[in-house]
């Protein structure tokens, strides 16, 4: 089995940085580290980087803000550590781009099992060509390319994990291509918030797992910006119906399959 890569642990207490950086040691990761938001950006920036943990209260700059630049130049698998209980901070990090999000003080054990968890999902990111999605067919007769899925005026490449709109390259992070794509496979079927916190996160929610009133809102905020990004109207959505209550499901497939 190959090593997963590099990580960075950015992180300005020097026992929870060492802890931290066993702890992936452990998992198999190069493991580089910074102990200012600064520092860690440039860190990230100079290697191959795969996943980083990001602690929130940094002396010289606010973890949320880190992870922006971060996300300027890379895809990496980012986890907020903080020892804040504010839900708005969970919104907050998922809103800047983060892929989970851990309390301190925090168990070893749920640390690596949620960076394992992420680094299962497919890390491809390459936006597909208008050329490469032109072939796009409905979903339900997918032909011979059955990586595309169309709806409505969305392409969505789920083995490229690339979406367009109208042929526009359309760039979501993967908690939100998740998601989409979750509902692109279900049509018709009303996806509970907890289906869909289990579709953005992956094995470490099993059907079994406790998921928190936070997890649920995280699904809501990445909806929201879905929504956004897909210039949804509210009044009549051509994608994402809120089932009341419940959750969400797929818009219907509309006649001519364009956007407005």
């Amino acid at each position: 089995m190959s090593e997963p890569g590099v990580a960075v642990v950015i992180e300005d207490d020097e026992d929870v940085r060492n802890l931290v950086g066993a702890i992936l040691t452990e998992a198999g990761f190069e493991v580089h580290s910074a102990a200012t938001g600064r520092e860690g950006v440039e860190v990230v920036r100079h290697h191959e980087t795969v996943a980083v943990t990001l602690d929130v209260g940094l002396p010289d700059m606010d973890g949320h803000e880190v992870l922006r630049r971060i996300r300027q130049f890379s895809d990496a698998y980012v986890v907020m550590l903080t020892a804040r209980r504010d839900e708005p901070d969970t919104l907050t990090a998922f809103l800047t781009g983060a892929d989970d999000y851990v309390k301190k003080p925090f168990l070893p054990r749920e640390l690596r099992a949620r960076v394992t968890a992420m680094m299962r999902r497919p890390r491809s990111w390459a936006m597909a060509s208008a050329e490469e999605l032109s072939g796009a067919v409905p979903s339900g007769s997918l032909g011979r390319n059955e990586a595309l899925i169309e709806h409505n005026g969305l392409t969505v490449n789920y083995k490229a994990r690339s979406v367009a709109l109208s042929g526009v390259p359309l760039p979501l992070t993967r908690s939100e291509f998740d998601l989409l794509l979750d509902l692109l496979k279900n049509p018709g079927e009303v996806r509970t918030r907890a289906d869909l916190v289990r579709a953005a996160r992956g094995d470490y929610y099993d059907d079994d797992a406790y998921i928190s009133e936070a997890d649920e809102r995280a699904v809501e905020t990445h909806i929201g910006n879905l929504r956004r990004k897909l210039r949804e109207d509210p009044q009549s959505p051509r994608f994402l119906q809120t089932v009341r209550g419940v959750g969400y499901r797929l818009a219907p497939k509309q006649p001519d399959g364009t956007i407005n």
